[in-house]
């Protein structure tokens, strides 16, 4: 699927209009921690996440992330956006939750390029 099939699926907006919107993806995977991101997504990816900082895009970038989706309608600040098209990453946004905006383009077609974070534990700190 290409970056801009999906655009309408979750209702999103473009930030970054020069960006090309005909690069395909291979999957799906949402994260908001950047850690996770770097330890389980696969390239070619499309990550969805409640993060608008500016290291969501230089992660998604070391990553070999396709396309940025910021969920809950949020707006990012300029350097974010300006970072991204720097970066020739798309920057969407959408007013769906997460969860709602990964159901829908799972029911698309989009298969989850999530794998499993090895040898990580968890604390309850």
């Amino acid at each position: 699927m290409r970056v801009q099939e999906f655009i309408s699926i979750i209702n999103g907006t473009v930030l970054n209009p020069s960006a090309d919107l005909s690069t395909e993806v291979s999957g799906c995977g949402a994260a908001d921690l950047m850690s996770d991101v770097l330890a389980s997504l696969q390239p070619a990816t499309v990550l969805l996440t409640g993060l608008c900082n500016p290291q969501v895009i230089r992660t998604a970038q070391m990553a070999d992330i396709t396309a940025v989706v910021i969920v809950r309608g949020k707006n990012p600040a300029l350097e974010t956006i300006h970072l991204a098209e720097t970066e020739r990453i798309p920057l969407i946004t959408t007013p769906m939750g997460m969860f709602e905006a990964c159901g829908r383009l799972y029911q698309a077609g989009l298969i989850c390029l999530e794998g499993p974070v090895v040898n990580e534990e968890c604390h309850n700190e």
